[in-house]
């Protein structure tokens, strides 16, 4: 005979989860203004240079090469060329104003200086205007916000039953929960704040909102079997337990896939792929918390809510006008007792 599971109190926890997450968005909004936020040249605008190499060289030396030489902070990236299938390195300068053709020809000369061996040449050379990457940032956030309201609509007509706007909306805070999540990790690992970012984010929408749905779905099928023989505490207890193993077990298989990703861009140092894999683990991690501790233990309270304030009125408006509930053929409907003048008339026609 197998042993029942015990059943998790996570609705009788759910003030612990709620001043875990506050606390840590506290953090995060603290740490943007304390240490910054890295934002890609895409975004604020700046120029790329791309010079095309031989042998190997290091992101660090060139940084040190173009510090030394023009003065300017910039961004190295290693990547090839599919064209002529050479290496190239990609060197990022955050300005408004560019860097002038003086600036380009001195860096070329340290370059050539101090990587003799590397031949290094001048593949290309391009300013990037802020206005490009800011519309496909608002583009992407207004992708976001439908993807919000859509849920909002789908879950509230799939759960009617079980109060389906007000699930919808706590899955959607649910959501932008793990939103911050996602930006946490890149402030505090100092990633730049480009398309990875709002790919990250597009893609863990997918995630979270599935795993709440799982758990919307089992607490309608748990209603629908238990009726009211369970309190609505007890009912979501049972329903986030049954369906937490799946949620971590298929979350893990993801996880797992993309530590493997983040350890070999580690080993070869691919920093653009990291920045994807890493927040991406951050978030569907925060997407199983969510999921189970914050959507329905908020969808929880909001109902509890509801039923006192209607208790509430119900009881306040039946005093105000004297009169009150009874059970009358199986059926409560609202009557007013008698006075103590009409009890008294009752007892004297009744002898």
């Amino acid at each position: 005979m197998s042993k029942e599971r015990k059943t998790l109190n996570v609705v009788g926890h759910s003030k612990l989860f709620y001043s875990i997450s506050c606390a840590l968005i506290a953090i995060f909004i603290i740490l943007t203004f304390v240490i910054g936020l890295n934002v890609a040249i895409e975004f604020k605008g700046g120029t790329v240079l791309t010079y095309t190499y031989e042998g190997d060289i290091k992101t660090s030396d060139v940084s040190n090469t173009v510090s030394d030489s023009i003065g300017d902070k910039c961004t190295v990236t290693l990547g090839e060329n599919t064209g002529n299938a050479g290496k190239t390195v990609e060197i990022k300068f955050s300005s408004t104003k560019g860097i002038s053709d003086d600036k380009q020809n001195t860096l070329k000369t340290a370059l050539e200086k101090d990587f003799p061996d590397n031949n290094i040449e001048v593949y290309e050379s391009n300013d990037v205007a802020a206005s490009s990457g800011m519309n496909f940032f608002f583009k992407c956030l207004a992708a976001c916000a439908l993807a919000m309201v859509i849920t909002i609509i789908y879950i509230g007509f799939r759960f009617k039953k079980i109060g389906g706007i007000s699930a919808g909306v706590f899955s959607v805070v649910a959501l932008a929960h793990d939103m911050c999540m996602v930006y946490g990790c890149f402030v505090i690992c100092r990633f730049d704040i480009n398309a990875n970012f709002m790919a990250v984010l597009l893609t863990i929408l997918g995630y979270s909102i599935n795993a709440t749905i799982i758990i919307y779905d089992r607490i309608r099928e748990n209603e629908n079997l238990l009726g009211n023989k369970m309190e609505l505490e007890d009912l979501v207890n049972l329903s986030i337990t049954q369906t937490m193993g799946r949620s971590i077990h298929t979350t893990v298989t993801t996880v797992l896939a993309m530590a493997t990703v983040c350890i070999v861009c580690i080993i070869c140092g691919v920093t653009s792929i990291l920045s994807f894999a890493f927040p991406l683990i951050i978030g569907m991690i925060s997407g199983v918390y969510s999921s189970n501790c914050i959507a329905p233990t908020l969808w929880v309270h909001w109902k509890k809510h509801q039923a006192k304030k209607s208790h509430s009125g119900s009881k306040t408006g039946s005093a105000k006008k004297g009169f009150k509930k009874i059970k009358f053929y199986g059926r409560y409907v609202m009557t007013r007792p008698l006075s103590s003048r009409q009890r008294k008339k009752q007892k004297y026609s009744m002898l």
